[in-house]
């Protein structure tokens, strides 16, 4: 039976926040594009980068091939090692003037802060159609995000009273739990609702978040292909991609009936 007929067999359900829930995933990467080509930039007028590092300008491809779905000092630390570059580690309070992993990272953070209060978010029309659906089940949900802005961003999005529990970057930092691709924020995420993994379904656009659901033994992984490919993210072990959530929706709009 399809996913979308099949919500009521599950305990819970698990979602990503950017790229999935909001476009916020579109915000973070304007702000990793202009941190991370400002900084290449930078390195390239002083000439102050190892032999052999790579300066060339910072894609799309970069984002999705170290960045996406991470904490966000995992991004700047699996980028920069991509680039040949060594960064001393720094620590979380270090200015973003200063050139750390932390100092990038929270340079990428103010840039997305900025963002976020000129622009706001609004969610996705079928990730809110999907939500008002498990609302009206009575499932309990929870995000589970990298990002330490989570509980912002829901807010902003006016979606924060929709979630039992999140867990933002935030919130793993404080329990010492690692960031996707291990299982460990989701697994923390679902027994806070009282689920069991089986019983779970994650949503996720990042291959990392994907990879992260299938290790820990959820029931279904559902992939959402917001650009990094059906293929890809099948591969990662989405157990469904889609391209929208309004494909997990019934469309007569019914509960459906347990598998």
């Amino acid at each position: 039976m399809h996913l979308a007929q099949s919500w009521p067999a599950h305990e819970a359900v698990l979602f990503d926040l950017d790229g999935v829930v909001t476009p916020t995933a579109e915000v973070h990467m304007r702000a990793w594009s202009h941190m991370f080509n400002a900084w290449l930039d930078g390195l390239r007028e002083s000439g102050d980068a190892p032999a052999g590092a790579d300066l060339s300008a910072y894609t799309d491809a970069d984002y999705f091939a170290h960045v996406d779905g991470k904490p966000r000092y995992d991004g700047v630390r699996d980028l920069v090692a991509s680039r040949g570059i060594a960064l001393p580690e720094g620590d979380p309070t270090d200015e973003p003037a200063a050139e750390t992993v932390c100092g990038l990272g929270n340079r990428k953070n103010d840039a997305f802060n900025e963002v976020l209060e000129r622009d706001g978010v609004t969610a996705y029309p079928g990730s809110v159609a999907l939500l008002d659906h498990l609302r009206d089940l009575g499932l309990p949900l929870a995000v589970v995000s990298s990002s330490g802005n989570a509980p912002a961003v829901l807010e902003a999005a006016g979606l924060l009273d929709r979630f039992a529990f999140v867990m933002s970057g935030v919130v793993a930092t404080e329990r010492g739990l690692p960031g996707k691709p291990a299982p460990d924020t989701f697994l923390a995420a679902a027994e806070e609702l009282g689920a069991s993994a089986a019983g779970c379904v994650v949503l996720e656009d990042a291959v990392s978040g994907v990879k992260a659901g299938a290790a820990g033994g959820f029931a279904d992984v559902v992939g959402v292909d917001r650009g990094a490919g059906a293929d890809v993210l099948t591969a990662a072990g989405a157990t469904l991609v889609v391209s929208d959530l309004a494909e997990l929706v019934p469309a007569d709009g019914t509960a459906g009936a347990a598998s």
